[in-house]
């Protein structure tokens, strides 16, 4: 899910280059698709601030703790940038860095094994990535296709972990003035993938005489979105997340680099705000679900799983500011 995600970024950031292309048909299919897709622009800063929730865990499938986590926090700061756009301008290289910080606070803890409660420090975890991606468009049965591939390079404060890799190819069955439908697939290139290949789809609809639109990413979110005030955005809806750092343990069952895997599904509603041509500011808020928070060795499948917890619904919110030179 997170390789499919920053690949639409890195592939809605090429195309907004490609936006500029003077063939008016290409135009258009550009603006459409980078219209359709989450992107996080040339510099983003975002902090998103959960709420409290118990949670329960098991370490080898046998109870370990339940407890309450008082605050969760997230501090993310992105950089994508083309470095090399062909003069067709349908090739296209791009750079990107990532940055994360997230802390933990814990209320009281119940640990199975011994019986008895404790609380813990604050835990801070530090998460960088950086990638290269080439995308290129061209045709195929007649119809406008994308292809994309990104190699990522990802570790915490002590080291670079893992080298992973990915290829997508995205067709637009149909493009009007008020529908854009493409489908597509991914192929993961990295050992620790549950599923190698995954089906894409995407469907945008402006309905006709309203202000309302429809943006649907397979399987990744389903927003309805319309403006609001001269230069803002409302959109209400569910979009599924992936987050994701890694551990250094050494206790005694476990010992060695691992990696957090967290799948979240959050229901709310965002607002946009552009404050000049090159600044959006964004605030979101809602319900958060936790669907899944698995510990793995460093590079094994998901379902291989060592550690697994159960989160309690939280609320949340999340607010930022990104600015695009271009």
């Amino acid at each position: 899910m997170r390789a499919k995600i920053i690949s639409v970024l890195f592939v809605c950031t090429s195309l907004q280059i490609m936006a500029q292309e003077k063939e008016p048909g290409m135009k258009t299919f550009a603006k459409a698709i980078t219209d359709k897709f989450p992107t996080t622009r040339t510099f983003d800063v975002q902090y998103e601030q959960l709420g409290p929730a118990n949670y329960h865990s098991e370490l080898f499938g046998n109870d370990l703790e339940r407890g309450r986590i008082e605050s969760h926090s997230r501090l993310k700061a992105a950089f994508n940038m083309p470095f090399y756009v062909s003069d067709s301008k349908r090739f296209i290289l791009t750079a990107s860095l990532r940055y994360k910080y997230e802390t933990y606070n814990f209320g009281t803890i119940y640990n199975y094994n011994t019986a008895t409660s404790y609380t813990r420090n604050q835990q801070d975890f530090h998460y960088l990535a950086a990638a290269v991606s080439a995308t290129y468009m061209s045709t195929l049965f007649k119809k406008p296709i994308i292809y994309n591939a990104t190699a990522t390079v990802d570790g915490n404060e002590e080291n670079v972990q893992r080298v992973k890799g990915f290829a997508t190819a995205s067709l637009v069955l149909k493009r009007t003035a008020s529908t854009t439908i493409t489908i597509g697939a991914l192929a993961m290139l990295d050992p620790s993938a549950i599923i190698p290949v995954t089906p894409l789809f995407t469907y945008n609809h402006k309905f006709e005489n309203s202000k309302w639109d429809i943006d649907f990413i397979l399987p990744q979110r389903l927003l309805f979105r319309r403006e609001l005030l001269e230069n803002g955005r409302i959109s209400l809806g569910t979009e599924l997340n992936s987050e994701s750092f890694y551990l250094n343990l050494n206790t005694s069952n476990l010992k060695g680099i691992y990696e957090l895997n967290q799948l979240e599904l959050k229901s709310g509603i965002t607002y946009e705000y552009h404050f000049s041509p090159k600044v959006i500011g964004m605030i979101k808020g809602g319900v958060n679900n936790v669907l899944s928070t698995r510990i793995t060795e460093k590079g094994e499948r998901t379902n291989r799983y060592v550690y697994d917890h159960k989160e309690d619904t939280q609320g949340y919110f999340r607010f930022g500011i990104s600015y695009n030179p271009f």
